[in-house]
């Protein structure tokens, strides 16, 4: 199903992504550009890859609503990746509303075009658990993420957090929720590299690319991308004034918030 290019399994993308890593470490600072350009080549998160093949797949091979659809284990050996990138990628299309997942019985078909705000919120309360342990995660990184770079972030990585901040508002008008997804990840990357902690940055990159179930969840809650905006401007203020104290703290608050609509819109849908 996948070019040639990309059908890599996880595994070897995994390994490369650790050997160049290994690799660019022992060389001086000179080489940063070096580095920068061999992530932009391996940049691509693969369960979003398979999450494009599997929708290409449901509108090519003529499924319609209520259709079964190909089991995990059948997608794993029709696309040649992991299993565990099938099970991302279909988590973030039953978040879509493209399919179902009945459990015991398999993948269905779903509407696209139904609202989805019952869906939504059974999916928030199947992945409450996962939730909780992402954002407990991120209470730990992201505040010292924000104070390292209000004390180092240098006028370079400031303009680009502004634009970041800029974009995020012109989308939140017309974008589709996906972009600002990305977006969103954007922003906690970018505040990661003004930190200048390469180690930091890592494990940020990672969270993006492996634990997208956070960022994901929080902006389908309703209100939260204007929530989102206001609490990143804040951040990037005291970013700007070089304020570690309140840079930590307004992270801090974004993260506790994002977590808290979570937990109120399960609440309100009828959860536990």
């Amino acid at each position: 199903m996948f070019p040639k290019c990309i059908k890599l399994s996880e595994k070897n993308i995994d390994c490369f992504k650790y050997w160049v890593y290994n690799l660019t470490c022992l060389m001086s600072r000179q080489h940063g550009l070096l580095w920068r350009n061999v992530l932009a080549i391996i940049k691509t998160r693969l369960s979003d890859q398979v999450f494009e093949e599997i929708k290409k797949m449901i509108r090519e091979e003529s499924f319609s609503i209520g259709d079964k659809f190909y089991s995990e284990n059948e997608l794993t050996r029709l696309l040649s990746v992991s299993r565990s990138s099938v099970r991302e990628a279909v988590r973030i299309l039953e978040l879509s509303g493209l399919v179902d997942v009945i459990h015991g019985k398999g993948i269905f078909i779903a509407d696209p075009n139904e609202k989805n705000n019952q869906n939504f919120a059974d999916w928030l309360r199947k992945n409450e658990a996962s939730l909780e342990e992402h954002f407990e995660i991120r209470l730990i990184i992201d505040p010292k993420t924000a104070a390292y770079a209000a004390l180092k972030a240098e006028e370079d990585d400031i303009l680009k957090l502004k634009e970041i901040c800029r974009q995020f508002n012109l989308l939140s008008e017309s974008g589709t929720t996906s972009e600002i997804i990305r977006l969103d990840e954007k922003f906690h990357l970018q505040l990661a590299k003004a930190a200048k902690n390469r180690t930091l940055f890592m494990m940020m990159k990672t969270m993006t690319q492996s634990l997208p179930v956070g960022w994901i969840s929080s902006l389908q809650v309703p209100g939260r991308i204007k929530k989102t905006i206001k609490e990143h401007c804040a951040i990037v203020d005291a970013v700007i004034s070089h304020d570690s104290k309140a840079a930590e703290k307004k992270m801090e608050e974004h993260i506790k918030n994002a977590l808290k609509d979570i937990r109120n819109h399960i609440a309100e849908s009828g959860g536990k």
